[in-house]
């Protein structure tokens, strides 16, 4: 962790600053939203599907809403966008623990969605421009604040509401009004090249006309897409592999063991690895050999999974217990590799397909992109869970998954081959016409 902490100390202060307000925007948003749901059904009494609408606002407003945050990002400058994001998760959080009828827990449930799609793209192409050639190392860094604050926050959210929700929701949302504080004073103002130019009335476009240029990105559209598939297979670490532990050792407190287990080997492999990984990818492989690298061994993390559908399910004891928890908590290693190898590169890849121009934006339609990917890849992996328990085939979901970390790594293998994953022509804007 010296290392760590003596590479952070390398870069400019903003950056240094990004890091730190990443790892507490995570600390803050998971001490709340994992206990959310317990909150609404629980102590509110609203049925399951008020729960699921509730939540369901939440993620859609902010899938929805990263293009457009991404485009005000650039047009406006990262600063005031990501100042904003703060403020408005500081107002959403405050209001979860206090109202209690439909409409106030929709407005507050999108508005800590659209705090989210207004902040995340600022944060990462204001990295990006600070970070400069030094973009992939710090990107490797990010994610180990990233993932401590997810690892820590729903530790603090245990405690705080085993008191009281309410006080959860204080303590989250005084987080973020100290963090929109930091920001105003702390963090300098930076903007997009983009919009620079744009100010001095030199080539300014359209939004209308920037998104048009976006989308007409094939090579860029094209590893959206391909990548959809690693954030489908990250998420089952919140999906079916706790289904699967509390399939095989029941809803008591061994499940409940082995479950947080999953989540500690998963957060804890990223804090510790990243950075030692991605040192030793860039000094053996090329970004794309990275990329399709990092996805195989994600699909590839299904595979425990696959053979302890094998072996017989002990009646009960440590052996039940140990089948339960040892083939997904490997799994969840296997991912958090995976995705330590092709994060950092998968971030610099956006960069050099978006031209380095509009690059917020292109964060932002490429979350929304594999936003839309993991609804769709939940709901598929849930259909192939329930189809499973159906049947009597409990490998048909992780023979799914094998398979889609395998094309996904396959199609990356083609566009690297390609040669569509280098980086795309610098074109600078022509002058809008009448």
């Amino acid at each position: 962790m010296k290392g760590t902490f003596a590479q952070v100390r390398s870069y400019e202060r903003s950056v240094q600053l990004l890091m730190a307000n990443q790892f507490t925007i995570n600390l803050g948003f998971y001490m709340l939203m994992p206990y959310l749901a317990a909150h609404l059904s629980g102590t509110l009494g609203l049925a399951g599907w008020v729960v699921g609408l509730v939540l369901g606002v939440r993620n859609f407003s902010q899938q929805g809403m990263f293009l457009v945050g991404g485009a005000l990002a650039d047009r406006f400058g990262y600063k005031p966008l990501i100042v904003a994001g703060c403020v408005l998760r500081t107002v959403g959080f405050g209001l979860l623990g206090f109202v209690d009828s439909l409409p106030a827990l929709l407005a507050a449930s999108a508005a800590t969605g659209l705090a989210g799609a207004l902040f995340n793209p600022a944060v990462r192409a204001y990295l990006v421009a600070d970070a400069g050639e030094r973009r992939v190392e710090a990107f490797a860094l990010f994610n180990v604040f990233y993932q401590a604050g997810i690892l820590l926050g729903p530790l603090v959210g245990m405690v705080l509401t085993g008191v009281d929700f309410r006080i959860t929701c204080l303590v989250a949302a005084g987080i973020f009004a100290l963090l929109s504080i930091v920001q105003i004073r702390a963090l300098p103002a930076r903007r997009s090249d983009d919009a620079v130019a744009g100010g001095r009335g030199e080539g300014r476009e359209s939004t209308r006309s920037q998104w048009r240029g976006i989308i007409a990105n094939r090579p860029f559209l094209l590893f959206s897409f391909a990548m959809i598939g690693s954030y489908v297979l990250s998420f089952q670490v919140y999906l079916a592999l706790p289904l699967e532990v509390r399939r095989l050792s029941g809803e008591g407190q061994a499940g409940t063991t082995a479950v947080a287990v999953l989540f500690a080997v998963s957060g804890l492999a990223t804090i510790l690895g990243q950075t030692r990984i991605t040192a030793w990818c860039k000094a053996r492989l090329e970004p794309g050999q990275a990329l399709v690298r990092g996805l195989a061994v994600m699909g590839l993390a299904f595979v425990p999974l696959l053979l302890a559908t094998a072996v017989p399910v002990p009646e009960a004891g440590a052996g039940r217990w140990l089948l339960a928890a040892a083939p997904p908590t490997l799994a969840a290693l296997l991912l958090a590799l995976g995705t330590m190898i092709a994060y950092p590169y998968e971030m610099d890849t956006i960069v050099r397909l978006s031209g380095d121009r509009l690059v917020a934006t292109h964060y932002g339609l490429y979350n929304t992109i594999c936003g839309i990917g993991i609804t769709v890849g939940n709901l598929a992996t849930g259909a192939a869970l329930d189809a499973a328990r159906e049947a009597g085939l409990p490998a048909l979901p992780w023979i799914a998954l094998l398979t889609l970390g395998l094309a996904c790594a396959a199609a990356l293998y083609g566009l690297y081959r390609t040669g569509r994953l280098a980086a795309a022509p610098v074109v600078k804007p022509q002058p809008a016409t009448v």
